[in-house]
């Protein structure tokens, strides 16, 4: 069976990439390229990875890898699902969504998820696809999907830290458990909000090249007072 993506019937930059890299992995030259730890990787800079879509207008890299930072991110427009239970739902709620909209697909996808006893839920609570730029669009509902809100998000700080690994709940509680460490250490820094994943590959990039991040919102701790 064809990926879903490949049903649609105009390929936008983000997907066509997606086909890309199916063809690059069927060929085994992903694979022998990830075994290979680039240069820049080592050296805490970008890390390296596929890169299928455009980072929305302002945002930060991904990355470094296994190192706790603190980044800036600027306003930007979402569309975003609440949990049907099914992840693949979501998804493909959110890719319709863009598709009858004519707009390009970005990475990362934005999941939201709840975090109790230091570990997160099975299933993320909500999922969004990120407008290139705020001014594309309008807020508000999907008039053809009640569920997928259009958002508009303000700018915020974030502690985060970089992943590699299949995009599962077994890798994410392993970036929030050191989020969690390095908060503690940081009593300057205090936390905001539940935790956020942000997924930079498709499916089709193998577990061992994914490149995620998992991210807590924070203020400074004298900035409450």
């Amino acid at each position: 069976m064809r990926p879903p993506l490949l049903h649609s019937r105009k390929l936008n930059r983000g997907t066509l990439a997606f086909v890309v890299i199916v063809l690059v992995m069927e060929s085994g030259v992903a694979q022998s390229i990830a075994e290979e730890k680039p240069m820049a990787e080592q050296n805490g800079k970008k890390p390296w990875m596929f890169s299928e879509a455009n980072l929305p207008a302002g945002f930060p890299q991904p990355g470094p890898i296994d190192e706790v930072v603190v980044k800036d991110y600027p306003a930007y427009r979402l569309a975003k699902v609440a949990s049907s239970g099914k992840e693949n739902g979501m998804f493909m709620q959110l890719f319709r969504h863009i598709e009858r909209n004519e707009i390009a697909m970005t990475a990362p996808v934005e999941m939201s998820w709840h975090a109790e006893n230091g570990r997160l839920e099975k299933t993320p609570e909500t999922m969004a696809f990120l407008y290139a730029s705020p001014t594309i669009g309008r807020a508000g509902g999907d008039p053809k999907d009640p569920q997928v809100v259009v958002d508009d998000m303000q700018p915020i700080t974030v502690v985060s830290i970089a992943l590699r690994g299949g995009y599962d709940t077994s890798t994410f509680d392993r970036g929030y458990k050191q989020l969690q460490a390095w908060l503690a250490g940081h009593p300057e820094w205090v936390a905001t909000g539940e935790p956020r994943t942000m997924a930079y590959n498709s499916p089709f990039v193998p577990g061992f090249a994914k490149v995620s991040e998992v991210q807590i919102t924070i203020r400074r701790a004298e900035a409450g007072k």
